[in-house]
């Protein structure tokens, strides 16, 4: 049997989220077309009679303006130098840039094998295809390359056997069964804060937390959600609530139809909101969250 990690990296935007959750074939990632979607590492796993693949989405790499995107690019750092295998993933639409240079740099000094995953095809001609291709060829000698649509492929037959055949040998490193190992209490407040994201505007989905603070089944067989969405200004928190309520009604009711699905029963979800200033230079309210995980 085959076992080991493999790292997900890449620019914002690049489908990284999209690409795990395909390749698991389940939402464990949430997805939008903002950057920083992606704050911490998610571990998805694909498990086979002969192999156990451990995917790792990472936050995608871009210049820090914060302390919470110090600490997950840190945590990029530490993921892929401790991985057996890299997928370098890029928006093929997009030309080759200082921070394309940036991450290949990082995926280089890595020591281990990268593939391209050269995304985003559905968008593109052959010819476009061909020519950004051998660009980003030329650039590195890249262990193997992989023209894909994550959006749209529903067949990664072939990148899942290339994957294992670059895998040590070993026993399986999560049980059979298991898809991620992020907690229920993550994957509640990642779908909060994913419905943020495609809702609300300007600064505030890069300045909102979400924190779950209690989970109870009450006598009606409805389990009742109480999460806290933390901002940095009271502008940012009037935004999130809306004209009457009406943003916050829409966030609510849009991420609790999805944490139903993940849940597999009725839930009643509350959302809180408070401001603290500043909070993503916090450690304290970083880790609290959950966000940009580090080794001390």
């Amino acid at each position: 049997m085959r076992s080991g990690f493999v790292a997900l990296a890449g620019r914002p935007n690049a489908g990284k989220s999209t690409l795990i959750n395909a390749l698991v074939k389940q939402k464990i990632a949430i997805v939008s077309e903002k950057a920083q979607t992606t704050r911490s590492e998610i571990r998805g796993i694909v498990n086979r009679p002969d192999a156990q693949i451990v995917f790792t989405d990472t936050p995608g790499v871009h210049k820090s303006t914060n302390r919470l995107e110090e600490r997950m690019f840190q945590e990029t750092g530490n993921v892929l130098a401790g991985t057996d295998l890299i997928y370098l993933v890029v928006d093929g639409t997009k030309s080759f840039g200082r921070g394309d240079e940036f991450v290949l740099r990082m995926v280089q000094n890595a020591g281990v094998p990268v593939f391209l995953i050269f995304n985003k095809i559905d968008r593109m001609t052959k010819e476009e295809v061909l020519e950004n291709l051998l660009s980003w060829q030329k650039r590195f000698r890249f262990a193997e390359f992989f023209p894909i649509s994550a959006l749209e492929g529903n067949d990664f037959r072939e990148l899942i056997d290339t994957t294992i055949s670059y895998l040590p040998e070993g026993e399986a490193l999560y049980p059979a069964d298991e898809i991620t190992d992020s907690s229920e209490d993550f994957q509640i407040a990642e779908i909060v804060r994913e419905k943020i994201l495609y809702c609300a505007q300007q600064e505030v989905p890069h300045a909102s937390g979400v924190l779950v603070e209690r989970r109870e089944t009450e006598e009606d067989g409805v389990e009742h959600i109480d999460a806290l969405v933390l901002v940095e200004k009271d502008g940012q928190k009037g935004i999130l609530i809306g004209k009457h309520g009406a943003m916050l009604g829409r966030i609510t009711q849009e991420a609790q139809r999805d944490i139903e699905k993940l849940l597999g029963h009725k839930v009643h979800l509350t959302l809180f909101i408070r401001v603290e200033n500043e909070w993503r230079n916090k450690d304290r309210a970083i880790e609290t969250f959950g966000y940009g995980n580090i080794d001390d």
